[in-house]
């Protein structure tokens, strides 16, 4: 037999082996389990959502929900789902009906409401949303700390999404490197601060508990920052290694049921699952985007989202999301949180999750290109 028949041979048993088939790990779903249907059933089910809670202004689960909504209308190009969001959100331009609900403060929880209306502008092209998305972004550095972050810099790892996704999206809008340049020096310093030898972040410096959702913030604003920053940024080398880190341990404890507890090294802590959503979203998009590798993340990803789904109920509301919790040096404080149905901190990564899933892989652009 020719060596080139042989070769051949070798090319096609490799290609249609099952060992093959079973590297592309975001594919061939079991039933319910498809990332479209779960996507479009979760965000058609928050175009009908009344605000989750009655405060004045817009709190920022709602916010990063309709921010995963509209990503995943973008993903799936879904114009009708695109402006319904659209019009979801006209209430809550200056002047209209809404406007009460506008956040006021100069504060990350507040800041980060311009996410929506810079999406929005990007993906229907309307300046109008644009323009009031980056008074948001610019405000956030009106008056800057002497090392250059912003004066809303608190140290607490859910800034390390706050602050930072904000940011990222006013870059995706304009292209103006000062906004990604902000997003990526406040990471870094955050990393330099917060991040533990093991790769995880404690809830805050004096509550050394490591929290599902608190850790969630950091791998979800590690990830969107990574998708929009050059390869060429000098900060890039550091927050990847940071996001490594992080993944690498995350993986040590990932439940053998595809889920990541409430406290996330206390195994007698309840599987949570707004976390598991966020450290889902952010393995899903390092396998596609190549920063991880794929045989050693991608059944954990894989198996994180089937689990997750089974987390969603009939009426499309993800169950067991860990309620708004503050910090507190006490383990029992934490197991004993209450389980809540609906609550858009678990909406929201799910959302982000299966518009993760549809993204076209790192293998797939090259082989484009």
């Amino acid at each position: 037999m020719r060596r080139s028949s042989v070769l051949v041979i070798f090319v096609l048993f490799f290609f249609f082996c099952p060992l093959h088939a079973q590297r592309n790990y975001f594919d061939a779903w079991p039933a319910g389990d498809d990332p479209i249907q779960v996507g479009e059933q979760l965000a058609e089910h928050f175009v009908t959502s009344p605000h989750q809670y009655a405060t004045a202004t817009l709190h920022y689960s709602e916010v990063v929900a309709y921010y995963g909504a509209l990503r995943f209308a973008q993903a799936t190009r879904d114009d009708a789902l695109s402006q319904a969001l659209a019009r979801k959100f006209e209430p809550l331009m200056p002047g209209n009906a809404e406007d009460a609900r506008i956040p006021k403060r100069q504060h990350v929880d507040d800041e980060v409401f311009g996410v929506v209306p810079l999406e929005l502008g990007i993906d229907a092209h309307a300046s109008r949303f644009l323009d009031y998305g980056l008074t948001f972004a610019d405000r956030q550095w009106k008056t800057p700390l002497p090392n250059g972050l912003t004066a809303e810099s608190r140290y607490w790892i859910d800034d390390m999404y706050m602050v930072t996704i904000l940011q990222v999206e006013a870059y995706r809008a304009t292209k103006n490197p000062k906004y990604i340049d902000r997003a990526a020096a406040e990471m870094v310093e955050y990393l330099k601060k917060l991040q533990q030898p093991n790769g995880l972040f404690l809830h805050a410096d004096d509550v050394p508990i490591i929290w599902s959702r608190g850790d969630g913030w950091v791998a979800s604003g590690l990830t969107e920052l990574l998708i929009s920053l050059p390869e060429n940024h000098p900060m890039r080398a550091e927050i990847l290694n940071g996001y490594r880190k992080m993944m690498s341990a995350l993986l040590k404890f990932q439940g053998k049921d595809g889920m990541w507890r409430q406290i996330v090294d206390n195994d007698e802590a309840w599987p949570e699952t707004s976390g598991s959503a966020m450290f889902a979203f952010a393995m899903i998009s390092g396998v596609k985007h190549g920063w991880l590798d794929a045989e050693r993340y991608g059944p954990a990803a894989r198996k994180a989202w089937i689990a997750l789904v089974g987390y969603i109920d009939q009426n499309e509301d993800v169950t067991s999301v860990c309620e708004g919790t503050n910090k507190k040096n006490d383990v029992a404080y934490y197991l004993s949180r209450h389980r809540r149905t609906g609550d858009f901190h678990g909406q929201a990564p799910m959302m982000w999750a299966a518009t993760a899933l549809l993204a076209e892989s790192a293998e797939a652009k090259q082989e484009v290109q």
